[in-house]
C-alpha cells in the first residue's frame, strides 16, 4: 500500500459522541411478513453504529420498495426477503437497485426463509449482493455484526465518493480557467474534499457541520463557497459573515507559522499566495483533530495553496490579455480622424444584446472585450483612405473591406479564448443575414452568433453618431431603418432585442456619447453605393 492509499483508506475514527441533530442510519427491511419487520426492529432498536442510531424504513412488496428508494436516496442496508410477489422478487428488485437506479452505495443483505428458492451460491456469484443469510440464523448477535459490517462499507463507499467528487470540482476549475465561476468551483471543491477528509459526510456522522472558504486581493476577500449555517454569505465579503467565533478563528490562524488553527472543533486556515491573494477557510467539525488529521489538513492545503496559486496565475494572464485588446483597440479609434468613444459604446452595446439573447453573463463579458478589436485590421489601412471624407471608389472599398482578412490573420494563431473570440469577430462582422455581406458571404445562421451581435452594434453605433461624411441620425431613423433591414442585413431576433429595449440601448449612447458629436466606427459600410450605413 502506498502512502496515499493510507490517506484514502485511514482507519475509522473513534466513535464520536451521540447527538440529537444526528440523523440515523437508514435500514430499509423488505419483507411481506409483518413479523420478520417488528422482530428486525424489535432487535436493533436502540443500537448505535459510531455515535448514529439505526433508523427504520419499511417495505412489505418489492413495488413498495422501489417507491421508497425513489424517495430516499442515502439508505445504507437494505434487509431484502428474496420470495414475495413471486419467488424471485427480491433478486429483480437488486437489478433494479444497481442497474436501473446505479445504486452502488447502499449494501444488501438477502434474508431468505425459502433457502431452496434462491441457493446462496448461484445468488452470490450472479447478483450484486453483499451477504445472504437465512432468516433462522440472524440471532441479536450474528444480525448486529452483520449491520455494522455492511455499514462500516457503506461508510467506506460513500467517503470515497466524496472524495471523488471534491478532487473532480477541483480539476473542473483547474482546466477551466477562463469561466468566471471557476474560484468558486475550487472553493466548493475544497469543502466538498475536506468534508470526505475528515469524514463529514452529508448524510452521515456530522450533517450539521458548517464551513467556507473565501479568496481576494487587497483586503477584499469574498466567501466564495459556503456550507450549512454560511450558505447565505456566498459572493458576500467575509466581514458580512455573523459570529465571533468564525473571525476569532480567522484572526488566530493569521497569526501561526503556517496559518492553521484548531480548537474545540472550530478550525480555520489562512494563507497568501505567491499572487498576494488572501485566502481563508473556517470549518466546523464534531470531534477534537487529531495528530494524523493535522498531518493529513497540510499535505492537503498545500495543495489547495497551489492550485489558488495557478487559478489567479491564469487569470492574471486573462486579464493581461484583455488589457491588450483594449489598448490595441484605443490605439486603433486614435488614429482615425473620428475619434470618440466608439469601441466602448460597441461594447456595451454587444454585452447588454448578448445577455438579452441569452448568452451566458461569462460569455457576454468574454464578446464584449473581444468586440472592442473588431476593427484591428485597419492597422495595415493607407491614412489617405482610412481618413477620406468623401465616397470612396471602388478600388478603395476593396482596400477598406481587406481589413477584415488581415485582422482575423493577426488574432487566428492564438490559442486563448478571449483572443479566438476577438478572431472571429473580426472575421464575421460585416457578413449580412441575406448572404450579401463581405469575405465569406455567409448568410443566417452560417454567421456566428457573436458577429451577427457586433453588426448589429457596430451600425447602431454608426448611425447614431456624427462622422465626417454624415450627420448622426436621430433615434426614429435609427430605429426605422433596423426595421427595414430586419432579415435582411441583420439577424431578425436580434433586432427585436434591439427594438424592444431600445431605451437601454439609448442610455448606453447617453452615458458614454461623444460632447463632439464625432465618432469612430465602419465607415466603410456607409459607402458601398448607398447612402446609409449597412
Amino acid at each position: 500500500m502506498t502512502d496515499n492509499d493510507e490517506i484514502l483508506f485511514k482507519e475509522e475514527a473513534p466513535e464520536p459522541v451521540s447527538g440529537a441533530g444526528e440523523a440515523p442510519w437508514k435500514i430499509l427491511i423488505v419483507d411481506d411478513e409483518a413479523d420478520v419487520h417488528s422482530v428486525t426492529v424489535f432487535m436493533l432498536s436502540g443500537q448505535e453504529y459510531r455515535g448514529r442510531r439505526f433508523g427504520f424504513l419499511h417495505a412489505h412488496s418489492a413495488a413498495e420498495a422501489r417507491a421508497v428508494l425513489r424517495e430516499h436516496d442515502d439508505i445504507a442496508v437494505i434487509l431484502l426477503d428474496v420470495v414475495m410477489e413471486a419467488d424471485d422478487s427480491g433478486l429483480l428488485l437488486v437489478r433494479h437497485i444497481r442497474e436501473e437506479l446505479k445504486n452502488l452505495a447502499v449494501r444488501i443483505i438477502l434474508r431468505t426463509g425459502q433457502p431452496g428458492k434462491a441457493p446462496a451460491a448461484k445468488v452470490i456469484l450472479e447478483y450484486d449482493i453483499d451477504d445472504y443469510k437465512e432468516k433462522t440464523e440472524l440471532t441479536l448477535e450474528k444480525m448486529l455484526v452483520t449491520i455494522v459490517s455492511a455499514l462500516r462499507s457503506f461508510s467506506f463507499i460513500t467517503t470515497i465518493e466524496d472524495n471523488r467528487q471534491g478532487l473532480k470540482r477541483i480539476i473542473e476549475a483547474s482546466s477551466d480557467i477562463f469561466e468566471r465561476q471557476s474560484l468558486q468551483k475550487l472553493g466548493c471543491g475544497v469543502l466538498s474534499q475536506l468534508t470526505a477528509i475528515l469524514q463529514l459526510k452529508r448524510d452521515a456522522v456530522y450533517s450539521h457541520a458548517s464551513g467556507l472558504a473565501a479568496s481576494g486581493l487587497k483586503g477584499r476577500s469574498v466567501v466564495l463557497a459556503a456550507t450549512g449555517e454560511f450558505s447565505e454569505f456566498v459572493e458576500r465579503p467575509i466581514e458580512d459573515v455573523r459570529g465571533d467565533t468564525v473571525h476569532r478563528a480567522l484572526a488566530r490562524a493569521r497569526s501561526k507559522p503556517h496559518g492553521f488553527y484548531c480548537d474545540d472543533g472550530k478550525c480555520a486556515w489562512y494563507f497568501i499566495s505567491r499572487t498576494g491573494s488572501e485566502n481563508f477557510l473556517y470549518f466546523e467539525v464534531g470531534r477534537e483533530l487529531d495528530e494524523n488529521d493535522h498531518d493529513l489538513l497540510e499535505l492537503f492545503f498545500t495543495n489547495v495553496s497551489l492550485a489558488f496559486d495557478n487559478l489567479f496565475l491564469n487569470k492574471g494572464i486573462e486579464d493581461t490579455q484583455k488589457e491588450i485588446i483594449f489598448h490595441i483597440a484605443e490605439t486603433m479609434e486614435c488614429r482615425s480622424a473620428e475619434t470618440g468613444s466608439h469601441v466602448r459604446r460597441v461594447s456595451e452595446y454587444v454585452r447588454l444584446m448578448a445577455l438579452k439573447y441569452g448568452l451566458p453573463e461569462e460569455e457576454a463579458e468574454m464578446l464584449k472585450i473581444a468586440s472592442t478589436a473588431h476593427d484591428l485590421g485597419k492597422i495595415g489601412i493607407p491614412d489617405s483612405i482610412l481618413n477620406k471624407p468623401a465616397s470612396l471608389t471602388p478600388a478603395e472599398f476593396d482596400v477598406i473591406k481587406s481589413h477584415v482578412q488581415r485582422g482575423y490573420e493577426l488574432l487566428s494563431r492564438s490559442t486563448s479564448p478571449i483572443i479566438q473570440t476577438a478572431a472571429r469577430i473580426v472575421l464575421l462582422h460585416h457578413e449580412r443575414w441575406d448572404g450579401m455581406g463581405y469575405p465569406q458571404g455567409l448568410k443566417e445562421e452560417e454567421i456566428h452568433v457573436h458577429g451577427r451581435i457586433v453588426a448589429v452594434a457596430d451600425v447602431f453605433d454608426a448611425l447614431s453618431n456624427k462622422r465626417v461624411y454624415h450627420d448622426a441620425w436621430n433615434w426614429d431613423e435609427v430605429f426605422e431603418y433596423f426595421l427595414e433591414e430586419s432579415g435582411r442585413h441583420f439577424d431578425p431576433c436580434l433586432v427585436d432585442i434591439l427594438l424592444e429595449n431600445r431605451e437601454e440601448f439609448t442610455a448606453i449612447w447617453e452615458q458614454y456619447h461623444d460632447e463632439c458629436g464625432v465618432c469612430y466606427t465602419a465607415r466603410e459600410s456607409a459607402r458601398d453605393g448607398a447612402n446609409r450605413p449597412e
